[in-house]
């Protein structure tokens, strides 16, 4: 009989999916980096031209990276966030309750079907720092980095529509935290 050690076993490429969607008085936004398994980061800002309630910016912002992250190839993804309510809405230990929040929970689920792998865990927020940051610049109009792409959503492009394909991304070294 032959042996199989973890040695003959292919190592997994896992990308890594940090984002953070706010919603306050001053504007809409989310924060998304995106970290391939060499350790390069794409660093995304995005701005939400429509008014949002507490976490539509929080789902825009999954749906996002992980459009992103399946545009750059990624296979296995783990995505963390400091949402609780969304991640417990994905797992399916909460029900979303408002039509908007089905409509996102649906697309999360039928776009976790073209990732081989995928988990969502939940970080404490002080763990989140480069994409609340990031959500944050966006919101206020700062440049942090010429290497952090920075993109406007119109109330048209909401949700389904945010097409990964017309963002165009730069590599960044730690620009925010």
């Amino acid at each position: 009989m032959a042996r199989i050690s973890l040695a003959d076993t292919p190592k997994v490429e896992k990308w890594l999916l940090r984002m953070y969607g706010s919603s306050t008085i001053q504007g809409n936004g989310a924060g998304i980096v995106v970290t391939s398994p060499h350790g390069e980061d794409l660093e995304f800002a995005v701005k939400f031209g429509f008014k949002a309630s507490n976490n539509e910016p929080e789902y825009e912002a999954l749906l996002m990276g992980m459009k992103m992250a399946n545009e750059a190839g990624a296979r296995h993804l783990v995505a963390y966030s400091d949402s609780q309510l969304v991640i417990k809405q994905v797992e399916g230990t909460y029900e979303g309750k408002e039509e908007s929040m089905i409509q996102y929970l649906q697309q999360i689920v039928e776009l976790k079907m073209s990732f081989e792998s995928f988990q969502l865990t939940e970080i404490p927020k002080k763990e989140n720092i480069k994409a609340d940051c990031l959500s944050g610049a966006c919101q206020f109009f700062r440049k942090l980095s010429d290497e952090t792409y920075y993109h406007t959503i119109s109330p048209q492009a909401k949700s389904s529509s945010n097409d990964p394909s017309n963002l165009l991304c730069r590599r960044s070294e730690n620009t925010c935290g």
